[in-house]
């Protein structure tokens, strides 16, 4: 798959040469895609996209539902590009997992804002607060979803501190999910591989 910092129609592959791709490179993307998620506590993970998921959930969705025609593939663009990192931010897929249902539906009811309360905190920087659902309001008074879109902007500052080897640490201070983790070394070297 050609990483070309820009999702176009023209950059991506036919059905048949992604076909081809996927055969061959799938195990590589599922490792990359492993390597870039991070869990927060026991219930929470969030998997940092990069231009490689994005390009691969396009081609994926294109597959599935056999889109060749220009409009739709224009459309899965415009769904999934915007989830692509621009060099000053991560972003990432949040999912809240509780396997039993009852569980899960009174978490969410607790959970309310918890995407608003995510961040990260460069070593020596303030922490930075994710900007969340820029696509769609994901909560009302009642819940909160189980799948949100957040973004993370850095500072110039911040972005150097990263490249240059400092520690993360992604957390929650959510009243009712406190929960801190340090980003694995392997994780923020690919994480910062995003920033420019």
């Amino acid at each position: 798959m050609q990483l070309t910092g820009k999702i176009t129609r023209d950059s991506l592959m036919t059905l048949e040469a992604y076909s081809k791709y996927r055969k061959e490179r799938k195990s590589e993307v599922i490792a990359h895609r492993k390597l870039r998620s991070v869990p927060l506590g026991d219930h929470i993970n969030l998997q940092f996209e990069s231009e490689l998921t994005i390009r691969y959930q396009i081609q994926e969705m294109l597959r599935i539902e056999k889109i060749f025609e220009e409009e739709g593939i224009e459309q899965e663009i415009e769904a999934y590009a915007p989830l692509m990192p621009d060099g000053s931010n991560w972003k990432a897929t949040m999912l809240i997992e509780y396997p039993d249902v009852n569980e899960r539906k009174r978490e969410l009811a607790r959970l309310i804002g918890v995407e608003d309360r995510m961040f990260v905190e460069v070593e020596g920087h303030p922490r930075v607060y994710a900007i969340a659902d820029e696509d769609l309001d994901r909560e009302n008074d009642e819940k909160t979803s189980a799948v949100h879109f957040v973004r993370f902007e850095f500072t110039p500052e911040m972005k150097a501190a990263v490249k240059a080897g400092a520690s993360v640490k992604l957390g929650c201070d959510h009243t009712n999910y406190p929960a801190h983790t340090m980003i694995a070394p392997e994780t923020l070297a690919s994480l910062a591989g995003d920033l420019r």
